[in-house]
């Protein structure tokens, strides 16, 4: 491989801790949150989680790029990542399946990469300054103009980010002649959760983000699903609403990440931004119901109001977090309803939490067998 010379780039961070280090080739500047993912592998489905919207992704894994990508691993049409930071950058990859080289994937969606930036560092600075914006610049801008358009950026609390990543139109995936059918309101949907889905016999209309309770329920589904996505949980108010009305007509309801938060303020528990998220793919998470662990992956910076989730009558916790003891998971005592923080569809990510799939197609078969 011939030896290039490459621009020189900046992590301006909006403390002004500047972190230096080379552009992969992108000229310009990006703008978000800045967060670290802990994960080894999956930085395709990564990068392409709706999740990720509106946040600089620092990568704690060494070398990405390194097996390259393939085209049919995406959790959505298009990267969702502000930018990436990496220690190393490959540029050459090495894996027989893959459909094309990580950097050709990046030019093609322009997004802005900063490598060779002492990573470790970066990360532990994070975690003890917590969650900020910044900025990744490779075409030169100085300092001094980077500082004064990264103070105008909006911070993550209280940002309504679902609409930029939810569909515009409703669409259907799975077979037609399933067994179960389910309204699944789209805050920013993975597809391997569609994929989960699908394969335990069940037909999904996927909603846009604000679509109403009589929107989903046209349908006429089997079971009612919020979907993970970018974000406060606060701004949703559509969507809380949504949660209120089907929990008023008890109808079988599953949440995850995003889905989990608005379900908790829809019975009035309230939700808060975190120091720091948690994101990777080895969370280890207690299940308080069969006393199990389970390795999880993650994708978060916002989570429910732990103690006021003890205090309601309502409502118990089903999964902690065994890190902090954050609420992972939680159900209603007296409705067909549960939902979790974490990941159960994985992608990337172990398989530990994929029964609680299952769990939600049991729950509409004996919601189905009250009604016969």
């Amino acid at each position: 491989m011939k030896y290039t010379t490459r621009q020189s780039a900046i992590l301006l961070l909006s403390d002004g801790t500047i972190f230096h280090g080379k552009s992969i080739g992108i000229s310009g500047k990006t703008f978000g949150e800045v967060c670290f993912n802990t994960g080894m592998t999956g930085y395709q489905e990564i990068f392409t989680d709706p999740s990720y919207f509106g946040q600089i992704m620092v990568a704690t894994n060494t070398h990405i790029g390194n097996y390259g990508v393939n085209d049919s691993e995406v959790e959505s049409e298009s990267i969702k990542i502000a930018g990436l930071v990496c220690k190393n950058f490959s540029f050459n990859y090495s894996r027989e399946d893959a459909s094309g080289s990580l950097e050709d994937y990046f030019t093609k969606q322009n997004l802005i990469c900063i490598s060779d930036v002492d990573t470790r560092a970066l990360v532990s600075y994070i975690r003890d300054n917590g969650a900020m914006n910044a900025v990744i610049c490779t075409d030169g801008t100085s300092i001094e103009d980077l500082k004064k358009e990264l103070a105008n950026v909006p911070n993550m609390e209280g940002l309504e980010l679902a609409s930029k990543v939810s569909t515009t139109e409703p669409y259907f995936f799975g077979d037609e002649n399933a067994t179960y059918k389910i309204s699944a309101l789209d805050l920013g949907i993975k597809k391997n959760i569609l994929r989960n889905l699908a394969k335990r016999d069940c037909y999904i209309k996927v909603y846009p983000y604000n679509s109403t309770y009589k929107d989903l329920a046209e349908f006429n589904p089997d079971g009612y699903f919020l979907s993970n996505g970018p974000g406060d949980p606060d701004p949703l108010f559509g969507a809380i609403e949504v949660a209120k009305e089907i929990l008023a007509n008890d109808k079988p309801l599953f949440g995850i990440c995003l889905g989990h938060q608005v379900i908790a303020l829809a019975n009035g528990v309230q939700t808060y931004k975190m120091f720091n998220g948690h994101r990777g793919i080895n969370h280890p998470v207690k299940n308080l119901i069969t006393g199990k662990g389970e390795i999880t992956s993650q994708n978060h910076g916002f989570a429910v109001n732990k103690e006021q989730l003890d205090n309601h009558p309502e409502l118990e916790i089903t999964h902690l977090h065994l890190n902090d003891e954050t609420v992972a998971g939680m159900r209603m005592k007296n409705k067909n309803c549960f939902s979790v923080q974490y990941h159960p569809e994985a992608s990337p990510g172990p398989h530990d939490s994929s029964y609680l799939f299952d769990q939600f197609v049991e729950n509409i078969k004996e919601a189905a067998a009250k009604t016969m």
